[in-house]
């Protein structure tokens, strides 16, 4: 498999990488084994597969835990990727051993930061981020989430950063607008995630009631809708309307809705590695489809064609979730 460089980091991961948010379980995603963390993790590794991405805060922890059990023996053909929730400057050291000791491991091989908080002056993190790459306890600084400004402000402390890591999906094309042309600008590797906006791209919701509050509280729905919290209209007709012609289109491949969905995500100029939730083998298997299919230039074309009514209404803002956390 191909390896893709994050940055000026000198790291290489996987075009595909292992999202770990379901590891460990919790309410979010339910009860997850560890046994088949496991089995996904060597399964993966054996593929070619080598960059898996957690956090300290999925699941309380207990998704880095799963994760360093899972490789365990084989730590050093693995590239971990995690994430420090809240940059507070006097407590980052404590926070980054903290997920050492849970990942099992003497180092991080890219430590982001999960999502910008302004109360923290960004210069004061990103020193800090510096110590803990020069003491070896890191390899690489990252952000996540962060919008225009945002990284502006963190590139502007002279800090070298090696991805920003994003949402990204058929349905999700904002950081297109100037997020993306602003990370290649200054050479930042982009993960991306939520390559079928939690299941949403798979094409089995027919309808905005079908889908799950968890999953329906993105911009993309109404605000009244359970758990929304982002004030605006949303875009059901054209999402809907959308997904029906990407269905049309994998139907005339005769291929999963899922697999050409993320077959274009990896397509992408500028996109370093997209992120798969992976829970078990099966799922591996079918993600591995999706790396071995190659869309002809027709279908991109179409594809692209098809989800630009929804991007020109969305606009470039790229939070899904609240449309004010990053900007």
């Amino acid at each position: 498999m191909e390896m893709r460089r994050c940055g000026k980091s000198g790291i290489e991961i996987s075009p595909v990488g292992i999202g770990c948010w379901s590891y460990g379980g919790g309410d979010y995603w339910g009860p997850q084994s560890q046994s088949d963390v496991t089995t996904v993790a060597h399964a993966a590794m054996d593929a070619g597969i080598n960059f898996f991405d957690t956090a300290e805060g999925y699941n309380h922890g207990r998704s880095e835990s799963a994760l360093g059990l899972a490789l365990k023996g084989r730590r050093h053909k693995a590239v971990i990727g995690t994430k420090i929730s809240t940059p507070d400057p006097s407590r980052i050291r404590e926070r980054c051993e903290a997920s050492l000791e849970r990942l099992q491991t003497d180092y991080i091989d890219i430590y982001m930061v999960h999502w910008p908080h302004d109360e923290f002056p960004i210069d004061e993190s990103m020193a800090e981020l510096t110590k803990l790459k020069e003491d070896g306890l890191i390899r690489a600084i990252g952000v996540s989430n962060f919008g225009i400004s945002q990284l502006t402000a963190a590139l502007n402390t002279g800090t070298e950063l090696a991805v920003n890591q994003l949402c990204y999906n058929l349905l999700s094309r904002a950081i297109e607008i100037e997020l993306l042309p602003l990370c290649q600008k200054n050479n930042i590797g982009i993960l991306g995630y939520m390559p079928l906006l939690q299941g949403i791209l798979t094409g089995k919701y027919k309808s905005a009631s079908e889908i799950p509050p968890t999953h329906s509280r993105f911009r993309h729905f109404r605000d009244d809708r359970p758990m929304a919290n982002h004030g605006e209209k949303g875009a059901e007709e054209e999402v809907f309307k959308t997904l029906e012609s990407i269905r049309e289109i994998a139907e005339g491949e005769q291929i999963p809705m899922s697999r050409l969905a993320i077959a274009w995500t990896m397509a992408r100029s500028g996109i370093t590695c997209m992120l798969v939730g992976t829970r078990n083998v099966d799922e591996l298997t079918e993600n591995l489809h999706a790396i071995k299919y190659t869309p002809s230039k027709d279908v991109l074309k179409r594809l692209d064609i098809l989800t630009a009514p929804l991007l020109e209404k969305m606009g470039a803002n790229p939070d899904y979730f609240t449309g004010k956390r990053i900007r």
